[in-house]
Parts: C-alpha cells; sequence; structure tokens
C-alpha cells in the first residue's frame, strides 16, 4: 500500500502521457521484442513515481541509495527498483536491505561483486539479485565502469563466485561526445563486447544502454534495457535547489 499522496490529475496525465509515447517508441523501435524500460526517477517527488505506476510502469531506476531507501520504504512493494547510480561498497547493506530492489546496474569492480553479493546474500532473501557490470566503453578517466580489457574477468568472477546476485548483463552510459555520434561507438563497443562474451563463456547477456537522447538509437543496435528519466518526468531540478 503506497503512502504517498496522490498527484494532481493535470500532474498525472502528463507524466502519463510522456510514458505512454515513450512505451510506444520502445515497443516499435527495439531489435528484441521485449525491451525493458526504466524509468529515472531521480530528485522527482515520489508522487510523481505514484503516477507513472498508476499507468502501470513498475521498473524505476535511481542514482542515489538514500533517496532509493526512502521511496522505496513509501512506494508500492512490487515496484522494481534499479541502481544506476556510483556504488560504493559501504553503502551495498543498505541497498541490500531493500526487499524490492530489483537491479544493481553499476558493478564496476571483482571487489564491489563481493560486496554486494556479500550484503545481499546476508539479508537472506530467497531470490538473487539481478547484476549489470558497468563498462567504462569511452575510457575516460573520471567516468565509473569496469576497463574493456577487464570486462570478461569481472563476469566470469560474478558467474562464478556470487551465488547471490544473477548476471543479467553489461551497462554503460558513454561520453557526451559519443551520443552525438551514429552509430554511438560506446554502443558498438558494448555489443561487441557481449558478443565476445558470448564466444567465449558461452553466455548470453543482456545490454543497458540509451537514456532520454538516444534510446531509440540504443534500441536499433540491441538494448534491451533503457533509462529514460526527463521525457517522461521532465527536466530535473538541482539537489540543492529543492
Amino acid at each position: 500500500m503506497s503512502k504517498v499522496d496522490e498527484p494532481t490529475v493535470e500532474r498525472k496525465d502528463e507524466v502519463c502521457g510522456n510514458l505512454a509515447e515513450i512505451t510506444k517508441a520502445v515497443e516499435s523501435t527495439g531489435k528484441v521484442n521485449e525491451a525493458r524500460l526504466v524509468a529515472v526517477s531521480k530528485y522527482k517527488p515520489a508522487s510523481d513515481i505514484l503516477a507513472a505506476y498508476n499507468c502501470g510502469q513498475r521498473h524505476f531506476g535511481e542514482n542515489y541509495v538514500q533517496e532509493l531507501a526512502e521511496k522505496a520504504a513509501v512506494l508500492p512493494d512490487d515496484i522494481k527498483w534499479h541502481f544506476i547510480g556510483r556504488l560504493q561498497s559501504n553503502k551495498c547493506k543498505t541497498l541490500a536491505s531493500i526487499s524490492n530492489l530489483w537491479a544493481v546496474e553499476t558493478i564496476d569492480s571483482e571487489s564491489k561483486a563481493h560486496k554486494m553479493n556479500e550484503a545481499w546474500g546476508n539479508a537472506g532473501h530467497a531470490r538473487p539479485l539481478n547484476v549489470f557490470v558497468q563498462v567504462n566503453t569511452s575510457e575516460e578517466e573520471n567516468k565509473g565502469g569496469v576497463e574493456r580489457h577487464e570486462v570478461v574477468q569481472v563476469v566470469r568472477a560474478v558467474r562464478e563466485s556470487c551465488q547471490s546476485l544473477h548476471l543479467l548483463g553489461l551497462m554503460t552510459i558513454g561520453s557526451v561526445e559519443g551520443s552525438h555520434r551514429r552509430p554511438n561507438p560506446d554502443f558498438l563497443a558494448l555489443v561487441s563486447l557481449c558478443d565476445q562474451i558470448k564466444t567465449e563463456l558461452g553466455v548470453d547477456l543482456e545490454l543497458s544502454m540509451g537514456m532520454s537522447d538516444d534510446f531509440e538509437h540504443a534500441l536499433e543496435l540491441g538494448s534491451t534495457n533503457v533509462r529514460v528519466g526527463s521525457s517522461i518526468f521532465g527536466s530535473r531540478m538541482p539537489k540543492n535547489a529543492q
């Protein structure tokens, strides 16, 4: 049961109208039959999430652990939460306390995979936690993600030694520069790595790539999981302005 005030009729109509447009684009564009739409609700009030929920959306993404925990506590428990922010080892226990956390999309090292595995296992959940290995496809110094040459090693470690995790796929954010190019080099790099893993390890992985400005292009290249925020909820306010 939700503990959140209902959104206004006007706001619900706005969010649901945007959501319907994006959902239609996802369904009509992708190479795969059923790509997953993750509605990114960072900085947005819980009432906005409830508006999208009431229109049928179930997968939501958050960037900050505390914000995710607070929203999960007051919103319906059948929401499937994705953590899509920079993962810190000391936050794994808090994430693991969220019973309807569906996926962590930002595993960027073997050590963090082991930390998340330990936290989820200790929390006593009956199911494994879905995870994506984040890849620094653009090779930017300040960007999170595993370096390309380390991806196979990290994937193997998650599969072989993290029994409380289920490796769902690879994820990239990519560079701003790359997002304006067609085809997007970061998306191509992730597709290539996915093909390499299938050849070397015999594993079919999902691809989490594409956001509001480029999700349709990502779907054309094979994305199975797109993360769309501003096109659904509108521009975000800076955190310190709320």
